[in-house]
């Protein structure tokens, strides 16, 4: 490839977190008009790549130089990659919670231009043109703060999207969209190729890069390992350049009798709907038994974490959930977790990680009350407590007083996983436990799933990904607009049928919109 052609190049990269070498000597070009994967294990160095390309970490925090179409550029700050046509979506969701989408759509150019005047009308109908380029219903006036975590992470990539940039990077775009919400971003990535735009794309799901991507890099260690054109892919070939070995199976095989002693059971539970296009759950009732993983399968906005997040009081819910056969009142996540449940929160970001705090910190913090003498925390037991942990799920970290910001999203996770496992819970809802994880570490996850199952914990899983719930589960409930609509067992539904339920209840809930289509 010469630098004739080549959108954005690096040369020579180098980038260090306080000791630790993240990047070492990265040479990458992409071609103009490409759709590029980046592609590596959490830790890899992918992350750290892109915000040095988009300005996050300025000229002088990192050695070597960026070339745009041949010619040596420095960004002292996200700003002046835009203004250079670079766009950027990060992995972590970055929205103000409290504008509108619109709002948020526009942020710093609501003037559309070089007025300074703002045009409301104006700029709810340009965000209103972009969501229907991009497939996507969501209302432009709604605040925010009402949407699901998948819907911010749409308004992000909307607002990436309205700035036109020449050069586009997406850092795990689809990690907590649905099957329609992919396909959907996939036309629109393409219309952007289509009209010359250059696309970086950062991913842990290989079959997205082998429908989507020209070409792919592959990073380990901080270093470049291996490079491929499309004629190349293969998904064995990237999980070894990856990982160095194969990954011979990603869903544990587990052969079990279900216990009939229900641990959890919740009987016509409601949780109210939110401004915007969010369901509540509506009449919802289910067991969970001992040693039993539970899917909830549903599209985006279906009201999957809504249930979770009444079972567990971080949202006012009604009805009734009993735990080991006795009922339970849970008006707060205080009183879930004396009842025995524990929630793994699906924006590690927003809900779950406290970044002005240290691995540590993040492991113990809500489990201090078994570290304490006479409520004095003792630092022994801390310091024990927390070795057990990183060394159970193979955290990798510095130290135990390492800043967790500077860890991989796999990391990251672990940590969540150590915090709510420490308190020993019967029951654990897990709501996307492997967002933004690489294909090593998700099958990591799987197996501590089924580990925990083994040991008669309840477990609930929530995933936009249709072949984790049927490849992990042991039973999984469908769910449109908050309902319940349908159960499969293990091995009796694949995706199709799983999403032909879907849609079947959608056309019954929705006769008038099903009439429209036809």
């Amino acid at each position: 490839m010469t630098l004739e052609n080549a959108a954005i190049e690096t040369r020579a990269i180098r980038k260090s977190f306080g000791g630790v070498q993240a990047l070492r000597g990265i040479d990458l070009k992409v071609r103009a008009g490409d759709i590029h994967a980046l592609l590596g294990q959490n830790g890899a160095g992918k992350s750290t790549l892109v915000k040095i390309m988009n300005g996050v970490y300025p000229a002088g925090s990192f050695e070597g130089e960026i070339a745009l179409s041949g010619q040596k550029h420095s960004f002292r700050s996200p700003d002046d990659a835009r203004d250079s046509g670079i766009g950027y979506v990060p992995q972590e969701i970055e929205v103000l919670d409290q504008l509108t989408v619109s709002e948020n759509v526009f942020a710093g150019r609501m003037g559309l231009g070089r007025s300074v005047f703002v045009n409301h009308p104006n700029v709810v109908e340009k965000t209103s043109e972009i969501f229907a380029d991009m497939g996507i219903d969501i209302n432009p006036r709604a605040i925010v703060a009402s949407l699901t975590s998948a819907q911010r992470h749409l308004v992000m990539i909307a607002r990436s999207i309205s700035a036109g940039p020449s050069i586009l990077m997406l850092d795990e775009p689809t990690s907590s969209l649905s099957g329609h919400e992919v396909d959907a971003l996939f036309a629109v990535l393409l219309r952007l190729k289509a009209r010359g735009t250059t696309i970086i794309y950062i991913t842990h799901r290989l079959p997205e890069v082998l429908t989507l991507c020209d070409r792919a890099t592959v990073l380990r260690d901080g270093k470049i390992g291996d490079e491929y054109d499309r004629g190349e892919f293969n998904q064995e070939k990237f999980i070894f350049a990856m990982s160095g070995r194969r990954l011979q199976q990603l869903f544990p095989t587990r052969q079990v009798d279900i216990s009939d002693r229900k641990v959890l059971e919740i009987e016509g539970l409601n949780v109210p709907g939110h401004t915007g296009a969010i369901f509540g759950a509506r009449d919802v009732s289910f067991s969970v038994a001992e040693g039993e993983i539970l899917g909830l399968a549903g599209l985006l906005g279906s009201g999957r974490s809504e249930i979770l997040h009444g079972i567990y009081g971080r949202v006012s819910a009604t009805g009734t959930i009993r735990v080991d056969g006795k009922d339970v009142r849970i008006s707060s996540p205080r009183d879930a977790r004396a009842a025995g449940i524990a929630l793994l929160t699906e924006d590690r970001k927003r809900d779950g990680l406290l970044f002005n705090m240290t691995v540590a910190d993040n492991i113990t913090i809500g489990n201090l009350q078994g570290l304490s003498d006479f409520g004095l925390v003792s630092d022994e037991k801390e310091r024990s407590a927390v070795q057990l942990s990183m060394e159970a799920l193979s955290v990798k970290a510095p130290s135990r007083l390492a800043s967790v910001a500077h860890l991989s999203g796999g990391n990251q996770q672990k940590l969540l996983f150590a915090r709510v496992l420490m308190r020993t819970p019967r029951v654990l809802l897990l709501d996307e436990p492997t967002k933004g994880v690489d294909a090593s570490t998700r099958a990591e996850i799987y197996r501590l799933i089924i580990e925990l199952a083994a040991q008669g914990v309840a477990l609930v899983v929530v995933s936009s990904e249709l072949d984790e719930v049927i490849g992990l589960c042991d039973r999984y409930l469908t769910v449109v607009d908050g309902e319940i609509v349908g159960e499969f067992l293990r091995g009796e539904g694949d995706e199709e049928q799983v999403l032909r339920q879907i849609a079947d209840a959608q056309s019954r809930k929705h006769p008038a919109a099903k009439h429209k289509e036809g």
